[in-house]
């Protein structure tokens, strides 16, 4: 079996890296430029520090900002009915991941018409076309959106969140600037970090890992857990640290997949409108520890990356513990809820486990989980 790699065409990585954006904009001859990002990077001028840029270069662009936390089909249509209107051949994606998911859709869309209904691109999207090409810069360090070849749309009158798996959307140039994560307030830096984490082990341990991505999870997971409490407490190194192991998680996972953390936290998402970092980061330790004995010896090694002292005298039994240990540690040293007691309501947990089991990324997970397995994994934490 031939095992594939799809990366961005570009990639610029550092402080200051922004300036890039610009050179690629004239290189690749854009006549005119979507902006999409969302209200709150407007409001604290975050989206600015790029737009400013553009403003100097003499570039056309037009913003698009009805983008909600968890993007929905609407945000992504408004957006194709703007672009079309505007005329844009390339797009500019600033934020974290409902900014670059809701790009991604837009530019999918414009190049194939025929999934204007957003729906029809769920799963492994059979589109023609590349996308209108995207320069992604992230604001985030967690969701790696600017390297994958997915995206999350939410689809409220359903209440469920829909993965779609397509490379053709793959931005064309990665904008990684720790620079312009610099204003992410504690709580986000720590839910974002906790998403990048379970990003690198989810996809460390999937069924569709292999030598190269495993390598690139397990140096991931090495960086976060190294950087991830220093980028809350705001710290130079920990920012680039951070900047840097969430995009190499999502070369990873984005071509090998994920499993029921985010199946489960999907779900969340969709019902409650719950951050996704905080639902991964919430579900994280408890799915690990159901998920060991079908992990071989990986958890050693992820327990070894997190930090671990001394883990190759330990038995399995003590490695995977330290493993999970080690995790959930790192989630509450960095201020993540424990359980989800304020976020599920009881009478949910059929439907929920229900739309973990539907999700695209559940056939990924390491071990074949039961509706009533999910059901129980979200009671255990009720």
């Amino acid at each position: 079996m031939a095992n594939r790699m799809i990366l961005n065409e570009t990639s610029y990585f550092g402080a200051g890296a922004i300036a890039e954006v610009v050179n690629e904009i004239k290189a690749r001859a854009f006549g005119k430029v979507l902006v999409v990002t969302d209200p709150d990077l407007l409001k604290f001028n975050v989206a600015q520090k790029v737009t400013g840029l553009l403003d100097k270069a003499g570039i056309v662009y037009k913003i698009y900002s009805d983008i909600k936390a968890n993007p929905t089909i609407a945000n992504i249509q408004g957006g194709v009915a703007v672009i079309k209107e505007f005329g844009a051949d390339g797009i500019v994606a600033i934020g974290g991941g409902s900014a670059m998911d809701t790009a991604k859709g837009i530019g999918i869309i414009a190049a194939n018409p025929e999934f204007a209904d957003v729906a029809s691109l769920e799963g492994v999207a059979p589109t023609k076309n590349r996308s209108v090409p995207i320069i992604a810069v992230p604001t985030t360090a967690g969701t790696a959106a600017e390297v994958t070849i997915n995206y999350v749309v939410t689809d409220v009158e359903k209440k469920r969140k829909f993965v779609c798996v397509d490379p053709h959307d793959i931005p064309v140039v990665a904008v990684v600037d720790p620079d312009m994560m610099g204003s992410m307030p504690k709580g986000l830096t720590a839910s974002t970090g906790m998403d990048a984490l379970t990003h690198a082990i989810e996809g460390y341990i999937t069924k569709g890992a292999w030598e190269m991505t495993d390598m690139m999870h397990l140096k991931a997971i090495e960086i976060i857990a190294r950087s991830l409490r220093g980028a809350v407490a705001g710290t130079p190194e920990g920012r680039e640290g951070m900047a840097l192991g969430q995009y190499v998680a999502g070369m990873g996972f984005s071509n090998v997949g994920l499993g029921i953390v985010h199946s489960m936290a999907h779900a969340l998402g969709a019902v409650y409108d719950t951050p996704h970092g905080v639902a991964n980061a919430i579900l994280l330790p408890t799915v690990m520890a159901y998920n060991a004995d079908a992990t071989g010896e990986k958890y050693r090694e992820i327990a070894r990356a997190m930090g671990v002292a001394n883990v190759d005298g330990m038995t399995v039994e003590e490695y995977r513990k330290a493993a999970v240990d080690a995790v959930r540690q790192l989630s509450v040293d960095v201020g993540i809820p424990t359980d989800l007691k304020a976020i599920v309501k009881e009478e949910d947990v059929d439907f929920l486990a229900q739309s973990a089991m539907d999700d695209a990324c559940r056939p990924g997970n390491p071990k074949e989980p039961t509706k009533e397995d999910i059901i129980a994994l979200y009671k255990s934490l009720l």
